[in-house]
């Protein structure tokens, strides 16, 4: 780039690189997502073509960056942890975080005729972001934990909520009768008033979504004899899964190993 007297003003930048070897995380919520939801008439607790779509996206952006090694995602939430050696844009907080949501939102966009083809796009839907450093794999994996409880606070309720005003009861009221109420009080008033065992409900719904690469088999080609030959190879998958545990965890030590 040629050298002007103008190029002074490259002195007011900010400094953003992000604290060395910590994990990032990069989560991202949907703006002002309930009256877009309501807009495009998604359906109450959970809207399960909404929720893939979301999901959909995730793998995008986990095929275009390799340095995220997992994301978690609930509602119109979603969570990537980058690798805690990453240089990725020698680790500026701007970039990183940019460039994620920008990437997040334009897939939301393309796929959205994939997962609603009888649904008009109305206005395009916009999400924000934060950046936060985690220094150990410890901090890291209670992060997850956090927002995998708070996906099932949030659903448990919503599902009672809905229920009750699907029923009959104005928003008010539905309000009302779950204030103060626990866990076990909300599934007996699922299963006493409507016949709903929670735990029966779908795992997306209630534990939410993770988006990894993991090995999977697939078949490169045929033999001579039409046999199939079959190859080990990592890919972006989605499954809804307990992240809270150890087992999750155990069963991929590679997605936290550096």
């Amino acid at each position: 780039m040629a050298n002007s007297k103008f190029e002074y003003v490259k002195s007011f930048e900010v400094e953003d690189k992000l604290m060395p070897s910590t994990w990032i995380v990069i989560r991202i919520n949907g703006c002002h997502f309930h009256r877009f939801s309501d807009v495009h008439e998604f359906d109450k607790p959970n809207d399960e073509q909404a929720l893939n779509l979301m999901n959909s996206c995730a793998v995008s952006v986990l095929e275009e960056f390799p340095d995220i090694v997992f994301s978690y995602g609930v509602s119109d939430e979603y969570s990537f942890v980058m690798k805690k050696m990453t240089q990725f844009y020698k680790r500026r907080a701007s970039k990183i975080l940019s460039l994620t949501v920008s990437l997040f939102s334009s897939a939301y966009v393309m796929k959205w005729k994939e997962f609603f083809p009888q649904k008009e796009l109305k206005y395009p839907p916009y999400f924000d972001g934060r950046v936060v450093c985690y220094p150990s794999t410890e901090i890291l994996r209670d992060y997850l934990a956090w927002r995998q409880v708070d996906c099932h606070i949030n659903n448990q309720y919503n599902t009672c909520f809905w229920m009750l005003v699907k029923s009959g009861k104005s928003k008010k009221e539905a309000q009302d009768l779950l204030k103060g109420t626990q866990t076990q009080e909300k599934n007996e008033l699922l299963f006493q008033q409507f016949g709903i065992n929670y735990n029966t409900l779908p795992a997306m719904f209630r534990k939410g979504s993770c988006v990894f690469r993991d090995k999977v088999e697939d078949m490169v080609k045929l033999t001579d004899d039409d046999d199939p030959v079959k190859r080990y190879r990592k890919k972006v998958i989605v499954d809804h899964c307990d992240i809270i545990g150890p087992s999750f965890w155990n069963e991929h030590p590679d997605i936290l190993g550096e």
